[in-house]
């Protein structure tokens, strides 16, 4: 069986049903292609934390959403648990947060692209593109058996990370990002914990650094209800994640007697974003295209704002029939210039991170004021101190001293990559240039901390 839209979305999660919607209000045929089925649609394992709603593009009743699956609205701090010394550092956040509930939220965005006029066909398991001439022009499926095609002037792929799309469809004659492997990404995996009593820190969401370069969450979706999880990166030794995750459970007093009620894994990218997320015809988003803050892991609202700059950009195309590279680029930009190049600044970090021994980053992180985590941790990449401060924090580092400089150097490095994202072209003939800049600063990254080269 053949079907013919104008846009069709692969994965029905946040990116994905933010693309099929904003095509669908804006009037186009649009499918949404979803492997599971409709009882298990949304179900998708996620720390769950978020900032708000005001966070997502004004396409679909963000207060239905609210309502029905942000659980706990009242987040107001971070804690920062240091493994080694047992001390926590309390860091209050610049705004509210909230925890939702993950599944319920999926089921949401769903509905509302299927009330928007999206065509979600459920069951459907993507397993070749259709390319002509480098274009691609639709996609290959099975459900239940039976083989379907569904053509299309243009594929937008939200299928997740390590997307089967990209590595189905020939791009190399594309400006399309393939610079990907396993070692850009983390394991992750998680539990809904249920406890008796109501936990002290109900209000916060608290970190914990593991063995390896990753860390321990604990967000609260209600003073009883506990989103537990872990992440490691890949390109490390193993972890049993599972494992670990039970030791630290039973080692803390709130959790004794807790009943799991639900457990997921996945892998998620911990990269910088796709240099570029586009080829003729197709567009990638959300996981697939590396939109997630590389050092919590948090996607929702990158992958929200792509899916809609993807669908609107790709109808731009369509509408001038022709959807060529050129005319879907400016969704590259936009990315770029909005959540992109903080993502690429975060990333520089996480390159830090991986040249040094846990314990020392652990001491130097215990040792920093509160506000810079908390700048490190929105992604802000900009932070000051008084003079008073800044000579406590000597203070506290010392025997880090080397380590810090380092840091501080990074911290360089990362300002001038946002002013080079800043200038991210607005057309494919600049890429080659732009990459040449951003690359020139990678080198110096990796001269400074001694890290093998990630990309």
């Amino acid at each position: 069986m053949t079907e013919t839209y104008d846009i069709v979305v692969v994965g029905g999660g946040t990116a994905g049903c933010f693309a099929a919607a904003t095509a669908a209000d804006r009037g186009v045929d649009v499918a949404l292609l979803e492997r599971k089925s409709e009882e298990e649609a949304g179900h998708i394992a996620c720390g769950d934390a978020i900032k708000g709603k005001n966070t997502f593009p004004d396409v679909i009743d963000r207060e239905y959403l609210k309502e029905e699956s942000f659980q706990n609205q009242n987040i107001e701090r971070a804690v920062f648990e240091n493994p080694h010394s047992g001390d926590d550092i309390d860091i209050p956040l610049p705004a509210s947060g909230a925890v939702l509930d993950r599944t319920r939220y999926g089921e949401v965005l769903l509905e509302e692209a299927d009330r928007i006029g999206t065509d979600i066909e459920y069951d459907t398991v993507v397993q070749d593109v259709i390319q002509e001439d480098g274009r691609v022009t639709g996609v290959r499926a099975k459900r239940k058996g039976e083989a379907l095609t569904y053509e299309a002037n243009v594929v937008i792929d939200g299928a997740g990370a390590l997307s089967i799309l990209q590595d189905k469809a020939d791009l190399e004659d594309a400006t399309f990002d393939t610079n990907v492997d396993y070692s850009q990404f983390c394991s992750a995996y998680r539990e809904i914990v249920h406890v008796e009593d109501p936990v002290e820190w109900h209000d916060a969401i608290v970190f914990k650094p593991t063995e390896e370069l990753g860390y321990l969450w604990y967000f609260p979706r209600s003073e009883t209800e506990i989103n537990a999880g872990l992440g490691f990166q890949m390109n490390k030794e193993p972890m049993e994640l599972v494992d670990v995750l039970k030791r630290d459970l039973e080692n803390r007093e709130e959790f004794d007697g807790a009943e799991v009620e639900d457990k997921l894994g996945a892998a998620l990218p911990t990269r910088r974003p796709y240099d570029s997320a586009t080829g003729p015809g197709f567009v990638a988003v959300g996981d697939a295209a590396g939109h997630v803050n590389p050092t919590t892991g948090g996607g929702i609202p990158g992958a929200a704002k792509a899916g809609h700059w993807a669908a609107q950009q790709a109808i731009e195309a369509i509408e001038k029939d022709d959807v060529g590279e050129a005319n879907l680029w400016e969704y590259n930009q936009r990315i770029m210039q909005d959540f992109g190049k903080r993502f690429a600044a975060m990333d520089l970090y996480n390159i830090f991170g991986s040249a040094h021994e846990v314990d020392e980053l652990v001491a130097v992180v215990s040792s920093l004021p509160g506000q810079q985590l908390v700048d490190a941790l929105g992604s802000k990449g900009t932070s000051s101190m008084s003079l008073g401060l800044k000579f406590k924090t000597i203070l506290k580092t010392f025997g880090h001293w080397e380590t810090l400089y380092e840091l501080y150097k990074v911290h360089e490095c990362a300002e001038r990559l946002k002013e080079v994202y800043n200038e991210y072209p607005s057309s494919p003939d600049g890429f080659d240039q732009w990459r040449d800049r951003r690359d020139a600063i990678m080198d110096d990254v990796y001269e400074i901390t001694g890290a093998e080269p990630k990309y």
